[in-house]
Parts: structure tokens; C-alpha cells; sequence
């Protein structure tokens, strides 16, 4: 597999992310839960959809299940109910409920906090798992949506053709200190100013660090 590579000095990487660190200083998901097991349902529900429209879905559907002997009480026509304005709804449903199962029968209801068990629950992929590890567990994991996958390309900090790669090229070079936020912190900036289709680069805190080549308004100055 071709390995991710970097165009940007340690010492760049270092600054883009105290900058971040600056913009935003305590970094958090804009996903809505109460526990551990919420969370991990939230981000499993997030696939393909947006975090406002899983927050529109899940608050409810948290109020009546936020643990997975409710979630499974509910079963999975229940939880489809208050699903079915996600996409793909009717496979989340079903994988919540095999996921509610599984936590029951193989974790006594708890949610796991390594990324090898994580991984073995219906629904949840690397990125899910690194999620709800660095969220709730406190992990200095980073999971590669869109997003990060974007904004690590076009700085220059990880390039990379696959979340894989990126993801791997992100945890040779992020500055020890800077792990556990930046996955936050990347995210946030890719939702909201490194954005795909007309990046804000003229409101951007580390336009100078950048490499992007195409930057909004040519070189800004």
C-alpha cells in the first residue's frame, strides 16, 4: 500500500496546530449523547448523513433508549421510528440493534474502549471507534472523515489517496502534545472554513502554512 507523505517541516505542522489550538481551545464533537454507548450509536447514525440531522433524529430516540437493554426493548421496527429521516436508515436500525446485542452479550453492556473490540460491533468501522475513543476515552486517536481527509491533503500535512493513509500519515507527524485534539481540531476547520467546494482560505488562521495550491483569491496577499 503507498504511504502518505508530507511537504510541510515539523516545525510548520507544530504551528498549524497551536493556531487550531488557538481558534478553537477546547475542541469537542457536534454530535449530541449523554454516555459512552450514545455516542457510539450517534457516530455509528452519522455514515453519510450530517451531525444536525443525527441530532434532530437522536434526541429523541436517546431520551427512550440510552442504554442497549432500551435500545433493544425497542427492537429494531421501534428504532427505525425515530431513525428514518437518516440515510440509510433502515440498515442503521438493524445494525443498532445487533450492536445493543452484541454489548449485552459480550461486554455486559459497556461499551469497550479499545479499538480491536470496538471494531467487532455492528456498524462500527475504524473511524467510529477512533471517535468514541478519543471522545469519551480520552485516546489520542485521530479518525479520518471527509473533513480531515481534506484538510490534511491540501495542507501539505498528510497526503495520502486513502483514510487509511492519511490516517497513518497523520500519526507520524502531529506533534505528541497536539494528538488528543487533533482530530477536533481538523475536523472543525474542515467544516467550517476549509470547506470543499469554496474554502474560505481569506478567513483562514493558517493560510500561511498552507500549501494548498488553489487558494480562494490566489495568494491572499
Amino acid at each position: 500500500m503507498p504511504k502518505s507523505r508530507t511537504i510541510l517541516d515539523a516545525n510548520d505542522i507544530e504551528a498549524i496546530f497551536t493556531q487550531l489550538s488557538l481558534d478553537r481551545p477546547n475542541p469537542k464533537t457536534e454530535l449530541q449523547y449523554t454516555n459512552p454507548f450514545t455516542l457510539l450509536c450517534a457516530v455509528a447514525l452519522s455514515a453519510q448523513a450530517t451531525d444536525i440531522g443525527v441530532n434532530k433524529a437522536t434526541k429523541a430516540l436517546f431520551e427512550a433508549a440510552d442504554t442497549p437493554q432500551k435500545m433493544l426493548a425497542l427492537g429494531e421496527a421501534g428504532v427505525s421510528e425515530y431513525v428514518k429521516t437518516i440515510g440509510l436508515w433502515r440498515n442503521k436500525a438493524k445494525n443498532l440493534i445487533t450492536m445493543s446485542r452484541q454489548l449485552v452479550d459480550n461486554f455486559g453492556g459497556q461499551v469497550p474502549q479499545t479499538r480491536e473490540e470496538l471494531v467487532t460491533l455492528a456498524g462500527v468501522g475504524r473511524k467510529t471507534a477512533n471517535v468514541v475513543l478519543n471522545e469519551v476515552f480520552g485516546q489520542p486517536t485521530i479518525a479520518v472523515d471527509t473533513h480531515i481527509f481534506r484538510v490534511a491533503n491540501r495542507t501539505g500535512m498528510a497526503i495520502g489517496k486513502t483514510p487509511d493513509e492519511v490516517e497513518a500519515g497523520l500519526e507520524r507527524v502531529v506533534p505528541p502534545q497536539c494528538k488528543l485534539g487533533a482530530h477536533h481540531w481538523l475536523i472543525l476547520h474542515g467544516r467550517y472554513v476549509c470547506v470543499a467546494r469554496k474554502p474560505k482560505c481569506n478567513m483562514c488562521s493558517i493560510v500561511s502554512l498552507c500549501k494548498f495550491e488553489e487558494k480562494v483569491g490566489g495568494s491572499l496577499e
